[in-house]
């Protein structure tokens, strides 16, 4: 009975450490999606829109299937500045499921941003669950270099949608899908249940996984161009 409990035990902690891995894995994954985008200046997220950001989602790596009809899920992080070019929070975990995407190329691997724009957008973000494009007002956000003089997307949109597959990167229209926290995820990070506004709230320490994907927002919108 003793070695029944054991090994049962045993099975437990691996299954939990195998699921820590699966998320640690996926945050160095939205590390290089945030650098890989950020290094093309011309073709990725305007530097200005980024630094003006109260909130990033990254959801990388969605496989075949995911956003088509039939078959839609992702996984992904969110962090937020609590004040205006603040420091980034702590990556609390989010699932994507639903809806449809705008630009999609063959349903091959997809790497998908969110820019949350505004104080509402973020308020939508910490709640337990929303849909894009339904109480959220999204909008496919604009690629290239500055565009503050070019576009005032960031000042009407709630949030900015971007999508990259097979290279090609651009501005996305979702609709229909529903974003929320990921609690098993948050529980692999932080060993407890939390909520995306438990995490941003609380000012929970990130664990040093995080530290790169938080770095390459940090390096792509200083504080200090402000």
């Amino acid at each position: 009975m003793k070695k029944t409990l054991g090994l049962l035990f045993i099975s437990t902690l691996t299954v939990f450490s195998a699921s820590k891995k699966d998320v640690n894995d996926r945050l160095e994954e939205s590390a290089a999606v945030v650098h890989e985008i950020m290094a093309t200046p011309d073709k990725g997220i305007p530097r200005d829109l980024l630094n003006d950001a109260n909130c990033v989602v990254v959801i990388p790596g969605m496989k075949k299937g995911a956003f088509i009809v039939g078959a839609k899920y992702g996984k992904g992080f969110a962090t937020c500045r609590k004040e205006k070019h603040g420091n980034w929070s702590a990556p609390a975990a989010v699932r994507i499921e639903g809806g449809s995407v705008g630009f999609q190329i063959g349903g091959q691997e997809t790497d998908v941003v969110l820019l949350v724009m505004n104080e509402k957008g973020m308020e939508r973000l910490m709640s337990t669950k929303f849909t894009l494009g339904g109480e959220g007002s999204v909008a496919a956000g604009p690629v290239g270099r500055e565009t503050t003089a070019q576009t005032d997307a960031g000042m009407k949109a709630e949030i900015l949608s971007y999508s990259r597959a097979r290279g090609v990167f651009a501005g996305i229209s979702l609709t229909g899908a529903t974003l929320r926290p990921d609690e098993d995820d948050n529980q692999a990070l932080y060993g407890s249940r939390l909520t995306t506004k438990q995490i941003v709230d609380t000012n929970m320490k990130p664990s040093a996984e995080a530290s790169k994907l938080l770095s390459e927002l940090t390096v792509n919108s200083p504080r200090e161009n402000k």
